[in-house]
């Protein structure tokens, strides 16, 4: 089958009437702009995906060009996160280079806007030019130094770069027209005074160069074609012309293509902050250790919890390329991590809240070692030996004295199948003084043909390997934490966003080098952190098997509403999931994801006995297929086993043309 060809995006249908209105292919040149004034984060990668994208689209060169004109901000510290960054991506870039490079021909084109009367130097403090700026509904007034001669221009400005005056006493600033519309165009500051060290040209210069005029003066002389940036900047396009047509004026014989400056809305993120100031008040107060800690949005934050450049590139190309700012919940950004590790990620068992579980009628000193698959998912990754003996670690959660049937872990008297070994019945417990099991005495059987419906993870207690595991939840506890007037982002801060650990796990992963990511079997994807050692193993738990949060979310807002009637309550969980699923296709991704949430609540109270009917529903009732694949993987995940039943249903979902019925089905 031939691959579907995609949709031009808008930025790509431009560049293509540009192409088709006579721009030569090989005139086009992109660059992403970073400002080096902190680490790069989750928004960014949909910029760098832009550019980049492109330059692989039409075999076009992309720059990586830092906008490095705030010393008081900028550290050589950030260039090189930024590079480390965007390669990490998989993303080469043509060339490095600085608008600190350009220094020297930004002033020397400001000197012929000072002599074509383009340009002035204004004496008044920056409270006098504030006020005098005006206000988006009245119009400016003009400065007292706007009418000084060229020559005192000149003259103010040359000592201005010579150091002889103090930080603002003077700025200089481009003439055009204080009562323009649009503010930006009010006699913009193009210069000011600064007495701070820069990293790159060190104490040469004491003026720096404003933002707005050096960014499309670098594109211009980089000869970018097409100059893409986030929709804040959509104000600033007219100034940037208005720059733009001045120099191509000066040095269009030798600067002949004109960049064009088109913009595109930025990826925001739900439960995350996108401010770079905000993130470096984060790691100043201490509330995360550094720019690269796995709870923050950051690329590095996100290389060290273990997600994956694919799973990053996938999500940017998922996320598309809009004109109107939209907020992206960061669930599909787990989910696609998900989906890239559950490739590629090596299968193996720890456990995280152990309990002993003891196998009273095998051998004391045996010790068995059992093949396991590394990854079913890729028949090339092979298998390993596992050792097995008398005493072994399992979950805590895995075991109930009492339990009922939609309990599909171990309880007295019940049978479960351990994870490439045997089968195992529990007989009894042992407790300590305050009433806590501290061990389960289980018989094993041989006969490992039977049927059981629960399969369990475990180590062997004579072979486990001691690692710290650093469980990680959302920073943030509100979905749009810097999106209040009355709050500060800081009141939101998730007090337990991060958990420590003492696991075991199988002695395999005695060899696990920094960065190496698995499947930890039923509780999620972990990778090997950067303080892990060969003598202290620990890992990141990047993401959970499925996404718990809707059942975590705070309710706080939901005290006074109306309790359900008693006629709701009482329909069976599996009823109401029958119902969900009818109309789920049809309901707008916001209303299927909270569907979606209510489902994975209800399953908690629902029974194989209750779903497996569904299991032959019609291909064409497409929603309530969705609906009990989804049902399933709660079940799943608590512990039933996968049978011959559950497979061929999971099979027939990924063969669907249906593709929300594939996704879910993927993760099962």
């Amino acid at each position: 089958m031939s691959e579907e060809k995609k949709p031009l995006n808008f930025i790509e249908q431009i560049i293509e009437e540009d192409i088709a209105n006579g721009l030569s292919v090989d005139k086009l040149r992109f660059r992403f702009p970073p400002e080096p004034n902190g680490y790069l984060h989750i928004g960014h990668t949909k910029a760098i995906g832009i550019s980049f994208g492109l330059g692989e689209k039409y075999n076009a060169p992309v720059n990586l060009r830092f906008d490095d004109t705030n010393p008081a901000k900028e550290e050589q510290e950030y260039v090189d996160a930024i590079k480390r960054d965007v390669a990490w991506l998989g993303y080469q870039w043509d060339k490095e280079l600085y608008s600190s490079d350009y220094f020297q021909q930004l002033y020397d084109w400001a000197l012929l806007m000072i002599k074509d009367g383009k340009a002035y130097v204004d004496s008044q403090t920056s409270e006098a030019m504030a006020e005098q700026k005006g206000t988006p509904t009245q119009v400016g007034t003009n400065s007292p130094f706007r009418d000084r001669s060229i020559d005192e221009n000149l003259d103010l400005f040359t000592r201005m770069k010579n150091g002889e005056f103090e930080a603002g006493t003077h700025v200089l600033r481009a003439k055009i027209d204080m009562e323009d519309p649009n503010m930006l165009m009010r006699d913009p500051i193009m210069y000011r005074i600064m007495y701070a060290h820069h990293h790159r040209t060190g104490d040469d210069w004491c003026i720096y160069p404003m933002y707005d005029w050096t960014h499309g003066e670098s594109d211009y002389i980089e000869q970018i074609s097409h100059s893409l940036c986030s929709l804040e900047f959509k104000p600033h396009r007219k100034l940037y012309d208005w720059f733009k047509d001045i120099v191509h004026g000066y040095s269009a014989d030798r600067l002949p293509l004109p960049p064009k400056q088109r913009e595109f809305a930025r990826l925001n993120l739900s439960y995350t902050i996108m401010s770079k100031r905000k993130l470096l008040q984060l790691v100043n107060e201490g509330v995360v250790n550094g720019w690269d800690d796995p709870r923050m949005p950051t690329i590095s934050g996100l290389r060290r919890r273990g997600y994956t450049p694919n799973a990053l590139r996938k999500f940017v190309e998922t996320a598309g390329v809009a004109k109107r700012d939209n907020v992206i919940d960061v669930s599909l950004l787990e989910f696609c991590i998900r989906e890239d590790l559950n490739k590629t990620a090596p299968r193996v068992m720890g456990v995280l809240d152990p309990i002993k579980l003891v196998i009273t009628n095998y051998p004391e000193d045996k010790v068995e070692w059992f093949d396991a698959e590394n990854n079913p998912e890729d028949a090339s990754a092979g298998s390993r030996k596992v050792p097995f003996s008398k005493a072994l670690y399992i979950e805590k959660e895995d075991f109930k004295e009492e339990a009922g049937n939609k309990f599909f872990r171990l309880k007295l008297g019940g049978e479960v199948r351990l994870k490439n070994a045997y089968i195992i019945k529990a007989e009894s417990v042992v407790k300590d003084a305050e009433g806590n099991i501290t061990e389960i005495h289980c018989t094993y059987s041989e006969d490992t043909s039977r049927r059981v419906k629960g399969t369990l993870h475990w180590v062997s207690i004579e072979h486990a390997v001691k690692a710290e595991v650093r469980e990680y939840d959302r920073l943030f506890m509100d979905e749009a934490p810097d999106g209040h007037q009355d709050k500060d982002f800081m009141d939101f801060i998730n007090p337990n966003s991060l958990k420590t650990i003492e696991a075991f796990v199988e002695p395999s992963l005695k060899e696990a080098k920094v960065g190496d990511r698995f499947q930890f079997q039923r509780l999620g994807y972990f990778n090997v952190d950067d303080d892990a050692t060969a003598e202290s193993l620990i890992f990141n738990k990047t993401v959970g098997l499925r996404d718990t949060w809707a059942k975590k979310k705070p309710q706080a807002n939901n005290q006074n509403q109306p309790k359900p009637k008693q006629q709701q309550s009482q329909r069976k969980p599996i009823d109401v999931i029958k119902q969900l699923g009818k109309k789920y296709t049809n309901l707008p991704e916001e209303k299927q994801q909270k569907a979606k949430e209510d489902i994975l609540q209800l399953a908690e109270n629902v029974c194989y006995e209750d779903l497996e009917p569904l299991f032959a529903t019609a291909v064409k009732k497409v929603g309530t297929r969705i609906a009990t694949v989804i049902a399933l993987g709660v079940l799943l995940k608590n512990g039933l086993e996968k049978n011959e039943a559950i497979n061929s249903f999971i099979a027939k979902a990924l063969e669907d043309k249906n593709a929300l019925l594939v996704a879910e089905a993927e993760q099962l």
